[in-house]
């Protein structure tokens, strides 16, 4: 049973590909469970005045769940369709978040920490803001915005857990213990919170060319008992499910013999096949 629970299309502005091309797209290679999970709204900056094609626009959201509904529908018997969002915890905008969630009969939500303030980090165009930037204290605000995420009872999967890596910022050899540290604060934080994170394939293609999260966290999270899903982070209805074959062998190989499914918020452990 083959699934990828982390996909974008084009309502996003940085990605390209209609919901249902993801669909045909799954069918054809083979996918069991494709789950759809576009980026919430912006919130907490103004869409008009902030960098471009960031997420789709807040009118547009219900007819993306609309959509989704639809096509989940229309293949059923198929590929078995799961609306997702990627909802994005943004510090200090809680209330505005737990109502989006709150407001769509999601079959899974996403929590991931793209901005530190008003600064996205995972944002090619903003890694300038970098500069001068002592990348522990960076670090240290990202873990804790991690474990926060966790904590609001928001999510069902925590994205990409390590993706402050993406683009090689990483601190001195020297400070990998205290780096460490944070990483497990997180796991913890995860832990607690009893919610599955994921193995996300794409960051094999950036600059840390490294899956997010690192080899380590996986054995950390292995051990702790945190259940794991797997999302290709596809942008493109031709990568999807792209190096999610190289992603199920590493999580065989740390251990793990099952995946977490979702429909309507409820987790389903599936066998984890190579």
């Amino acid at each position: 049973m083959l699934i990828d629970y982390h996909t974008h299309h084009v309502r996003c502005g940085h990605a390209v590909g209609e919901l249902e091309e993801y669909v045909q797209r799954g069918i054809e290679i083979g996918l069991s469970q494709l789950g759809l999970s576009d980026h919430m709204p912006l919130l907490h900056v103004n869409p008009a005045e902030y960098y471009p094609e960031m997420a789709m626009a807040m009118e547009e959201l219900p007819r993306y769940v609309e959509e989704c509904f639809l096509l989940k529908e229309k293949y059923r018997g198929q590929i078995e369709v799961r609306v997702g969002l990627e909802g994005d915890y943004i510090e200090g905008w809680e209330a505005d978040i737990e109502q989006i969630v709150n407001a769509y009969p999601w079959d899974y939500v996403i929590g991931s920490v793209h901005f530190l303030g008003e600064w996205d980090i995972s944002d090619f165009r903003q890694t300038h803001n970098w500069d001068g930037k002592d990348i522990l204290s960076v670090y240290r605000q990202y873990y804790d915005a991690v474990q926060k995420a966790a904590r609001t009872g928001f999510y069902d999967i925590m994205g990409h857990l390590d993706v402050i890596k993406r683009f090689g910022y990483k601190p001195a050899p020297e400070l990998e213990n205290e780096v460490i540290q944070l990483e497990n604060a997180a796991l913890e934080a995860v832990r607690e919170a009893g919610v599955a994170m994921e193995l996300n394939a794409s960051g094999l293609a950036k600059a840390c060319a490294e899956m997010f999260p690192s080899r380590r966290m996986l054995e950390r999270a292995y051990a702790a008992g945190i259940p794991l899903t797997v999302g290709s982070d596809a942008h493109d209805p031709k990568k999807l499910s792209e190096n999610l074959d190289q992603a199920r062998r590493t999580l065989y190989e740390v251990g793990f013999r099952e995946l977490a499914t979702f429909e309507g918020r409820r987790r389903t452990m599936i066998p984890l096949e190579i």
